[in-house]
């Protein structure tokens, strides 16, 4: 759905984006993952059209990014860093405005304000005015504006930033409800956003391609452990005990309120661990892969791996 192929960018001597390659497949969430001044934004703004490439190749939906942008961009909703509002409409009024100007059929546009509404969480604001509601709901209004011509990819550049926890939890949970209908590009530079979220990653750093790939891929080329973290309802000792006993576990440790779980790869023995949490009634909140593509990161922001 997005194929990017040698892409560069540069102003005079800089090299904002160099040689950049990757795929993104219909369906998935795919993390556009780096530290700040990585060339992150300098990508989206290529591939929604905004900027033009110095080298390379890309397509979004089958379309020429650079030969046919037309095409490109009814086919992509974009929500950038800083999302361009105008705080003196309705949310509905806003919607309905950005439905005209992305040319939805005057026919389907009360349609598609209302779908955006509901998808986006906005029932209980929708005519309010922009200036009034609240930071989270604001970027929620940015995400609905992203969606209403119901395109085939979202492209969400820092779509958490400025959020307070409880608000960034929202709108990860409104990103993944997304998925499938829409495929999605989704930069930030915070890990957790990635891991959280997407089904894979493209890591970069000074505008250059140091790892992509699912993060199943990556953690499986990375790590020679494998396992899980385990979030329950009760996590202590005992239940790390309990967890150590089971055959070919080879490590059990507290990580916060979460237990990590390891053994070695080649095998798998989340089912054990699911069987045993369930005879034992230690409740099972959460059960996830080991997130070991934190040590690929920060390898890269420290500058320790080359591409």
């Amino acid at each position: 759905m997005i194929e990017v192929q040698g892409l560069t960018k540069k102003y005079g001597e800089l090299v904002a984006v160099r040689d950049l390659t990757f795929k993104v497949e219909p369906g998935r969430i795919w993390g556009l993952l780096g530290p700040n001044a990585a060339g992150k934004t300098t990508t989206m703004r290529i591939l929604t059209g905004y900027l033009p490439a110095t080298a390379g190749q890309a397509t979004v939906a089958g379309f020429d990014v650079f030969n046919e942008p037309d095409a490109v961009k009814r086919s992509i909703g974009y929500l950038p860093e800083v999302v361009p509002l105008y705080l003196d409409m309705t949310v509905s009024g806003f919607l309905g405005f950005v439905a005209e100007i992305k040319q939805v059929p005057a026919a389907k546009r009360k349609a598609a304000v209302a779908r955006a509404v509901e998808s986006a969480g906005l029932k209980d604001v929708s005519h309010r005015l922009i200036k009034n509601i609240s930071r989270g709901f604001k970027q929620r209004v940015g995400i609905a504006q992203a969606i209403i011509h119901d395109p085939k990819v979202l492209v969400l550049d820092e779509p958490t930033i400025g959020l307070d926890p409880a608000q960034i939890r929202e709108i990860r949970e409104l990103i993944k409800s997304l998925r499938g209908e829409h495929t999605i590009l989704l930069s930030t530079h915070i890990l957790p956003e990635v891991t959280q979220v997407c089904d894979g990653v493209v890591i970069i750093n000074e505008g250059r391609l140091m790892a992509s790939g699912s993060l199943e891929e990556l953690a499986a080329s990375f790590e020679r452990k494998d396992g899980v973290i385990l979030k329950l309802r009760r996590g202590g000792a005992e239940e790390a005990a309990l967890l150590r006993a089971i055959p070919g576990v080879e490590k059990v440790s507290a990580e916060g309120n979460e237990l990590r779980v390891e053994w070695s790869r080649g095998r798998d023995l989340r089912d054990d661990v699911a069987r045993l949490a369930l005879d034992k009634s230690l409740g099972i909140q959460e059960m996830r892969s080991l997130a070991s593509i934190e040590d690929l990161y920060m390898k890269v922001v420290s500058g320790g791996l080359e591409p």
